[in-house]
């Protein structure tokens, strides 16, 4: 629960509107987000609620920075599409910013509408990282 929490505080609280529109075009911004969102890791470390772990921070920080700054949830969003009939398939260009197809979903029942693909873009994001703070707090 602590590692979720230091997760959101990092992720949501301590990031600006600025840093997340930003960090995945300029390395230095995504640098000083990934290092405020490991910062948060530290303080619950530090006041007791999480096992002290300089590993466990490293690889919380890197890859932090590699998911923000490369953004893989949208590849792996866009890999997801092809569990469906062959139909269904999209083509990259058609999905590149969040994985899924953009459109009205009345007119083309492949597409969805900019914010649920947005969000669903997101949660994979969010679970990417909450999976490698469990396996980095638990295994470092």
């Amino acid at each position: 629960m602590e590692a979720l929490i230091a997760h959101l505080l990092g992720d949501y609280f301590f990031q600006s509107d600025w840093m997340a529109i930003n960090k995945t075009k300029r390395t230095w911004i995504c640098i000083v987000h990934a290092a405020i969102y490991t910062m948060t890791f530290l303080v619950f470390m530090l006041i007791g609620q999480l096992p002290l772990s300089y590993k466990a921070l490293l690889s919380i920080g890197v890859s932090h920075f590699i998911i923000d700054r490369v953004y893989p949830a949208r590849y792996i969003c866009f890999i997801k599409n092809f569990m469906a009939p062959r139909s269904w398939w999209p083509v990259w260009k058609e999905c590149w910013m969040t994985g899924y197809k953009i459109g009205d979903h009345s007119q083309d029942p492949t597409s969805k509408p900019a914010f649920l693909a947005v969000w669903l873009m997101i949660i994979v994001d969010n679970s990417l990282h909450i999976i490698i703070n469990w396996y980095s707090i638990k295994f470092f």
